[in-house]
């Protein structure tokens, strides 16, 4: 069981995403463990908001795992940025490169297309 999307064949476990979610915010310089929305139980450290990050990934990273969309608008937001980081954090044989690869096509397909993209 996994995550897959609309308008892509791109797919992660959860765990997966969870990861690559997690790499692409690191890069960003967010450290999602103190966002709002990734609270731990037990973890009594402050929470940051997300009205201060200014990211074009924002939306993808503040966002469920496992289920909703992405609008077209938010998908032509993130698709360029998505890729300029895919291609710097990871090497070409690794899976998480080629479904971030393949994540940046669909959101281009579903903004496109003028309709949502679905994780599903």
């Amino acid at each position: 069981m996994g995550l897959d999307f609309s308008h892509t064949e791109a797919q992660w476990a959860y765990s997966g995403f969870s990861r690559f979610r997690r790499a692409l915010a690191h890069h960003e310089g967010i450290d999602l463990d103190v966002m709002h929305g990734f609270e731990w139980y037990g973890d009594d450290r402050p929470r940051v908001s997300w009205d201060d990050v200014t990211t074009p990934l924002k939306p993808l990273l503040n966002h469920s795992d496992c289920d909703g969309e992405l609008t077209p608008e938010e998908c032509r937001q993130v698709a360029p940025r998505l890729r300029e980081v895919v291609n710097a954090v990871w090497p070409e044989d690794c899976h998480d490169r080629a479904s971030g690869l393949a994540l940046a096509d669909g959101m281009d397909a579903a903004a496109k297309a003028n309709e949502p993209l679905e994780f599903c």
